[in-house]
């Protein structure tokens, strides 16, 4: 019999058990809870107790007997009348010798794994946690946590089509930390800030928020005086990150997360996490010691062959072994634990390409984590989103062509529209192929051409408005003397680089805009757009903005009504698409005109002749779904001069009518069918740098 506290100021008498190797964490019952780790390599644990989550050092500490308190690979203990709400992490003990790829550290306080909430960040220093000392009084710690008791009113994960969806990437604090964001000072930045943005986001027709990293990260990873904002440093894979929380208590940041995800689906929006199961926070062998290096260093990450470096795919430091039965396992079980617990919708997984590697860093074609992740019952109808690519392989087509469930973000898509509508040559072949849902790299045949995520723009890289005001990257602020983020951007900035009063300049840059979001909403697949890129949102010609957690990167909400031009211009476009059949497709769109299937007729210029030369700069199609008579004619001119271009007749007793002509004036730019006016002529003068679509609709 032991007296244990229990994190509050009262004391009680509980009892060790043995406890049992799972499940993994911390698991508690009505009687007490049960804890468990797996460390193959150690040679000893201590199970640490805090009376509360900011206390300098442990009330009680338990050292595990392995005859008792381990069962192969993993140590557990059960404490009776330990309560949810108590404060916990670890001591580990094992040799520390790198050239054999183990780095254990018994001063190093370690942070469960399995953590589902974590304390401590008010003492909280990255610092300590690097190179020979005790950290204990500002280590993170992990909380005993019901997930039971919380009233979901019913909710469940949404289950949209991907043929219905429209992608909306956005940061949760950037989103609505902004002084302007009409949100109270003390939400803003937060899931609670986010949800009083719901409006906005259902007006403007998006489907789903693609969340950047929100499970727990280190934002203290980056160089000094700057913040790691974007999230892409994780240490804790269950827990939702807490300093997006308003509410301050100890759950609050878990609560709160799911009164979000709960109000987003009420409103008709699921809700995607970005994921980063390619890397953690703990960098190399320079880096810290925060959890799973001092539990098993070997186990968790990719090491090169002299043990003593780590294998870096990642690009960050470090790579997860992601085909490792114990690290794959512990991968399945975050993504069981957001889905059951949490009711996600659908996961993009950042650099997903590492977990093709198998557990000495080689491409395997057949990965044991993605075949388990694809096959789980818990995540079937879950939407998986793949990165194909990391630092050294480039995989796009691999996901979606040896699986059923995995879409790919297509890269080849934003590259080619890109270089297309900049007016480079030799772009009108390729165009074509994204247009049609990139059958030439996507070849797995009947599969859904919405699995293809579309995009232009996403959190790396360029906004919309600076790939049209940028013709390089200005990263100075980043400290790294503008030697970070990509070189190979594809924009052009019109004539000047940056901001001007040059009128003409601004109006081909807005019309530029609205030629890349025409394309991005006409193409077969499923439709991406960034946070802000419908209101001209800048970076300043920052294209690596991660460390930049302030009014660089968070959304102007002045924008609304400054920008409302592209922004109505936005809304109608997406309304417009996605209420039409022939962007909900679940085949690939046949190119026969004769056919009875829903088809696109390719044309240039000239009727069924289109110009597929290096010289090129112009591209017509022609959709049709004969189920619900829908025709449409869409003509792109990335020319720098007007083009005419001749028009089909459109089925008999229809006449076509202009619903967009990007070149001319707000308000009639687009416009929807019951306000569209009619064109009458058998040709179509599409000015330079425009985009035109017309529907056909009963005379």
């Amino acid at each position: 019999m032991q007296s244990l506290s229990t994190g509050t100021t009262t004391r009680i008498t509980v009892r060790a058990l043995p406890g049992k190797s799972y499940p993994l964490g911390a698991t508690h019952d009505e009687h007490g809870t049960n804890f468990c780790i797996f460390s193959k390599h150690c040679t000893s644990v201590e199970l640490l107790l805090f009376a509360e989550p900011t206390a300098p050092e442990p009330s009680t500490v338990i050292k595990l007997d392995p005859f008792i308190h381990k069962t192969g690979f993993y140590w557990h203990i059960y404490l009776e009348g330990v309560q949810v709400g108590q404060v916990y992490a670890y001591r580990v003990d094992g040799i520390f010798a790198p050239e054999k790829g183990e780095r254990f550290d018994r001063h190093k306080v370690l942070l469960d794994p399995h953590a589902l909430t974590v304390v401590n960040f008010e003492n909280y220093d990255r610092v300590s946690a690097i190179g020979p000392g005790d950290n204990c009084a500002r280590a993170l710690r992990a909380v005993v946590t019901d997930t039971k008791t919380y009233d979901w009113e019913g909710d469940v994960p949404l289950r949209l089509p991907n043929a219905e969806s429209v992608i909306y990437e956005l940061h949760v604090a950037g989103f609505t930390k902004h002084p302007n964001s009409g949100v109270s000072a003390d939400k803003r930045g937060t899931y609670a800030g986010l949800v009083e943005k719901i409006p906005y986001l259902k007006e403007l027709g998006v489907t789903a928020v693609e969340l950047m990293p929100i499970q727990q990260f280190d934002e203290f990873d980056a160089r000094p005086g700057l913040r790691n904002y974007w999230g892409y440093s994780p240490l804790a894979f269950f827990a939702p990150h807490v300093a997006y929380s308003s509410n301050k208590d100890v759950f609050g940041p878990i609560n709160e997360f799911r009164d979000m995800v709960k109000a987003l689906h009420k409103a008709g929006i699921e809700v995607i996490l970005d994921v980063v199961y390619n890397h953690t926070c703990e960098g190399n062998e320079t880096g810290t010691t925060q959890s799973f290096k001092g539990f098993d260093n070997s186990t968790y990450y990719l090491l090169e062959d002299d043990q003593t470096h780590y294998k870096n795919y990642s690009g960050c430091g470090n790579t997860l072994r992601a085909n490792h039965p114990v690290v794959g396992r512990f991968i399945l079980d975050s993504l069981r634990y957001w889905v059951s617990e949490m009711h996600i919708d659908g996961f993009r997984f950042d650099l997903a390409s590492v977990l093709t590697r198998d557990v000495v860093g080689q491409p395997n074609d057949m990965p044991a984590v993605l075949w388990t992740v694809e096959s789980d019952p818990v995540l079937a109808g879950t939407k998986l989103i793949a990165e194909a690519w990391d630092i050294g392989l480039y995989q796009v087509g691999l996901f979606i062509n040896r699986s059923n469930w995995f879409g790919e973000w297509n890269g080849p898509f934003r590259d080619d529209v890109r270089k297309f509508v900049k007016g480079d040559k030799r772009t009108v072949k390729n165009l074509a192929a994204r247009i049609l849902g990139s059958s030439d790299i996507y070849t797995k045949p009947d599969r859904e051409p919405n699995r293809s995520v579309q995009f232009v723009t996403c959190h790396d890289g360029f906004t919309l408005n600076d790939l049209v005001s940028y013709n390089k990257k200005h990263n100075q602020s980043n400290g790294e003397f503008n030697a970070d983020g990509s070189n190979d951007n594809q924009s052009w900035n019109c004539g000047v680089e940056g901001p001007t009063a040059d009128d003409e300049i601004n109006k081909l840059r807005e019309r530029q805009i609205k030629n890349f979001l025409t394309i991005l909403f006409t193409s077969q697949g499923t439709p991406m757009l960034l946070m802000g890129d419908e209101v001209r949102r800048t970076q300043q010609g920052n294209n690596n903005a991660y460390c930049q957690d302030n009014e660089l990167s968070w959304f102007d909400w002045n924008l609304v009504e400054k920008q409302k031009d592209i922004l109505n211009f936005t809304k109608k476009l997406i309304t417009y698409t996605q209420s039409l059949e022939i962007f909900k497709e679940r085949r690939l769109l046949v190119t026969a005109p004769e056919s009875n299937e829903p088809h696109i007729v390719w044309h240039g210029v000239e009727l069924e002749e289109p110009d597929l030369g290096d010289n090129s700069h112009s591209l017509a199609f022609t959709l049709y779904h004969p189920d619900h008579k829908e025709e449409l004619h869409i003509m792109l001119n990335s020319f720098w001069k007007p083009l005419f271009f001749e028009l089909p007749k459109p089925l008999s007793g229809y006449t076509w009518h202009r619903v967009i002509d990007t070149f001319l004036p707000a308000g009639s730019d687009i416009r929807l069918p019951e306000e569209a006016p009619q064109i009458v002529h058998d040709h179509y003068r599409v000015q330079a740098r425009s985009s035109v679509v017309l529907m056909a609709l009963p005379t």
